[in-house]
């Protein structure tokens, strides 16, 4: 199973140790693979204009790298939400129905463009609450490899 993530803007470094732990984790039950892309400036007090602005560079760039039958899921903050075995659930149906190779696209500060999320074959949601996306990173990965546990029938502490 092909697992890729496109996530927008640099991680800091205390999300770091945790997103390469849940990465090593994940190991024994996908290909794991995450692109970074560069975030877009903003000015602080940003438009509208600048930030729609930035929201379309930024999704162009995971645009220009998507393959045309790429099984894409956004995150998007307006989707369903799950609980973990929901999202177990979800996850091995799309698994399934994308030939077990997906991707998943987290977007910087503001958010995606309307583009990608037109894009993507799914959307979801983790929550009502705003994460900053660097987190949102490493609650995917955490989600996923829960989600895997949950799968195989395998302990995992609550």
């Amino acid at each position: 199973m092909n697992i890729k993530i496109y996530a927008i803007g640099k991680c800091k470094d205390f999300y770091k140790e945790g997103i390469d732990e849940y990465t090593k984790r994940l190991s024994s039950y996908c290909k794991l693979q995450i692109v970074e892309l560069k975030d877009e400036p903003i000015p602080d007090k940003p438009s509208e204009a600048q930030i729609e602005k930035a929201k379309e560079v930024e999704s162009n760039r995971v645009l220009n790298l998507l393959k045309p039958n790429e099984y894409l899921i956004s995150l998007d903050l307006n989707k369903k939400e799950m609980d973990s075995v929901e999202f177990s659930k979800f996850l091995n149906e799309k698994l399934v129905e994308a030939g077990s190779s997906i991707s998943f696209v987290i977007g910087g500060s503001y958010g995606l463009s309307d583009t990608l999320k037109k894009r993507a074959n799914s959307s979801i949601s983790f929550s009502k609450m705003t994460f900053p996306h660097q987190l949102a990173r490493l609650i995917l990965l955490e989600q996923i490899f829960r989600a895997f546990k949950i799968l195989n029938n395998e302990t995992y502490h609550k």
